[in-house]
């Protein structure tokens, strides 16, 4: 593909992958910022080979995980399929110097054990703004640890001053963390939660889209209540549907909850 394609044959392209593709959602992906065309002179979109990669990999998370097109963006930066911002070296630095007293959190023994105990959370001039130390501390985990989450996406800092600093929420998620490493969890693969997670939301976002459209007149106040009740409705049908796929692994009736024999 030339440098200068068309946003007609960039289409033509994409349908051969996804033919339901309508040119609309193109144009709809570049006003959110998932691709950053080039511009002719006479303001005509000129496609590089990688605005393609970039809009091929956006559409297959959107259409085939589900994943909110806010957090497509984020994977599309992390990709390095799209310029954004970068976690900056300051929370590596913190991790490097941090105290070695720092705890970590490790697998327990064969005779059982939890998360190390949490400690509170020492603030950094905002009672919901927590440093990487800060992190460190309140879950147990080592900072090199919590530096890893963040390279995995499951932390997600917000820059104030120039500084990455992490939410009260952001703590607690650590703290699960902690508890599923000391479990014996291996971290890498808690990615694959985050993952679940971002499909789970863009299922959520497909179904309740009807509520969100320009121009729909519909009392707030309804529409705040029935997202709800669908949040609540879908995580209630997720949750049964995940007991009986893990049924079979732990040798039980999903709906009895009675041992099988195996």
């Amino acid at each position: 593909m030339s440098a200068g394609m068309r946003i007609g044959e960039v289409h033509a392209v994409l349908r051969r992958e996804f033919p339901d593709l309508e040119l609309s959602t193109i144009r709809y992906y570049e006003e959110k910022d998932l691709v950053r065309p080039a511009r002719s002179k006479k303001g005509y979109r000129l496609f590089s080979e990688r605005d393609l990669a970039c809009l091929r990999e956006a559409i297959r998370l959107a259409k085939k995980e589900f994943v909110p097109l806010r957090m497509v963006r984020l994977r599309l930066i992390q990709q390095g399929l799209l310029e954004g911002p970068v976690l900056s070296a300051a929370p590596k630095r913190a991790a490097r110097e941090t105290p070695v007293h720092a705890v970590r959190a490790v697998a327990p023994a064969a005779t059982g054990g939890g998360a190390p105990p949490a400690k509170s959370a020492a603030p950094t001039g905002d009672a919901s703004t927590h440093s990487v130390s800060d992190v460190a501390d309140a879950s147990g985990l080592d900072p090199v640890l919590v530096v890893e989450l963040l390279d995995l996406g499951i932390l997600e800092p917000r820059v104030v001053g120039g500084e990455h600093v992490f939410s009260d929420d952001e703590v607690e998620i650590a703290r699960v963390v902690a508890s599923l490493v000391a479990l014996g969890a291996p971290v890498r693969r808690l990615a694959g939660v985050r993952r679940l997670a971002e499909r789970q939301a863009g299922v959520i976002e497909e179904l309740t889209a009807a509520w969100r459209e320009p121009g729909r007149d519909i009392d707030a106040e309804l529409a705040r209540v029935t997202f709800e009740q669908m949040t609540m409705q879908a995580e209630r049908l997720r949750a049964l549907l995940l007991a009986r796929l893990l049924a079979p692994l732990m040798g039980t009736d999903a709906q009895t909850g009675a041992k099988r024999d195996v």
